[in-house]
């Protein structure tokens, strides 16, 4: 007698329907690894740079250092920074017999080193990074992610592209300024509430930066905690359809997953990571610091700017550490 299959949980029938529903493989050909970063087009990027009006600028990422966030959850560490060459090799006289070969001892350098994950701070995610059904991205097979790194889907992709109109949705401004609590599933309707309230239209090729207030909370105590894997809102199932129709290009939160923790699907860990990543193709950021562009934007009430954030082309890595900026 054969044995029957065990039933898929009802939580992985949601994601795969949601999946199935939103996927995008083929849409920019078989051979695509950039997915949504194909919206950002020359008219795109004219649209940015029209943003541009006082000349303001704010980045928008966390200090790389070692008193960041991580605390060790899936291997991930803060940054280890060390120096090759230092004040001290410079007094001492050190540095006489490579580069400087007894020349003119008034000139000397410093160098130094940095050894950090990927996603230790600030970062995007690669088309690479979510592997499902044995798949990622455009059908691609999760072989094609070795030990060497990825051999398509990598964070090079991203490099020339992610130049585009930002839109701030300050997602607190809805209860007064007060932070979304932990947990809370960010859907359409209070996407679409914010935009109203904000009197914005999120077009196509625009990059989403999501404020839920979370990393504020972290400020105020001067303690990271559980900011990374514990309880926190963020993005729900029920945002897909309106981050869809949008077309956005990228989605960046301020939180560690940029999607609600805990997450809605028991059965299925980080469900909207496998939906927008794995099937959308769109990329993702975490742990953003939208905290003074908030601020900037409530003064103007503008909150749209020039977003630019290209990670760095790490060969056949599956996400980026990233400086991103919004200039007004």
């Amino acid at each position: 007698m054969v044995t029957p299959a065990p039933e898929a949980p009802p939580d992985l029938d949601l994601v795969r329907r949601l999946a199935e529903r939103f996927r995008t493989w083929g849409r920019w050909g078989a051979d695509d690894e950039r997915g949504t970063l194909n919206l950002i087009g020359p008219d795109a990027v004219r649209r940015a740079a029209a943003e541009v009006r006082e000349g303001r600028i704010h980045s928008l990422a966390l200090p790389l250092g070692a008193d960041g966030p991580q605390n060790g959850t899936l291997g991930r560490f803060n940054p280890v920074h060390l120096m090759l060459r230092d004040g001290g090799d410079a007094v001492t006289g050190a540095m006489v017999d490579d580069f400087y070969d007894g020349r003119d001892r008034h000139l000397r350098g410093t160098d130094g080193l940095v050894i950090l994950p990927l996603q230790a701070g600030t970062h995007w995610d690669a088309l690479s990074h979510v592997i499902f059904d044995g798949t990622m991205y455009n059908d691609r097979p999760a072989s094609a992610v070795s030990s060497r790194g990825a051999r398509c889907n990598a964070i090079t992709g991203a490099a020339d592209r992610v130049v585009t109109r930002g839109v701030l949705l300050d997602l607190p401004a809805l209860r007064d300024g007060r932070p979304l609590p932990p947990g809370h599933a960010v859907g359409a309707d209070d996407l679409e509430a914010c935009a109203r309230r904000q009197g914005v239209r999120v077009e196509p090729g625009d990059a989403l930066l999501i404020r839920t207030g979370h990393l504020s909370r972290y400020r105020e105590t001067g303690s990271w905690s559980d900011y990374v894997a514990g309880p926190a809102p963020g993005l729900g199932l029920a945002a897909v359809p309106w981050l869809a129709r949008h077309e956005v290009a990228a989605v960046a939160v301020d939180t560690w997953a940029a999607e609600v923790l805990p997450n809605e699907t028991p059965a299925v860990m980080q469900p909207l990571h496998i939906v927008l990543v794995w099937a959308m193709g769109l990329l993702l950021g975490e742990m953003f610091d939208l905290e003074a562009l908030a601020a900037d934007c409530a003064r103007d009430g503008r909150y749209t700017f020039l977003f630019s954030a290209p990670p760095l082309p790490f060969t056949g890595a599956v996400a980026s550490p990233v400086n991103p900026v919004a200039v007004k």
